[in-house]
């Protein structure tokens, strides 16, 4: 297997492992989970109401945050980095 494709395993990986992160909390938790977590409160609302409006949206930007980080180390390993 040459470098490139080895490359684009470990960030096609690395996507599919964030989206599936992604998908149980922004379906799992704000609409599957929603009643069992609507028992826990989290700054006076429940937890289930939280995660709709905006635990989904502070879990993906961390989300992004680390595809950053994983994909400059994967560039710096694979040496593609600037």
């Amino acid at each position: 297997m040459t470098t490139r494709h080895a490359y684009w395993k470990a960030n096609k990986r690395t996507m599919l492992f964030l989206l599936a992160i992604w998908a149980v909390v922004s379906y799992g938790c704000s609409m599957v989970w929603a009643d069992s977590l609507n028992a826990i409160m989290f700054g006076g609302f429940p937890l289930g109401f939280w995660f709709a409006q905006q635990g989904s949206i502070y879990i993906f930007v961390l989300l992004i945050l680390a595809y950053f980080l994983i994909m400059e180390r994967l560039d710096k390993q694979f040496d593609v980095h600037e």
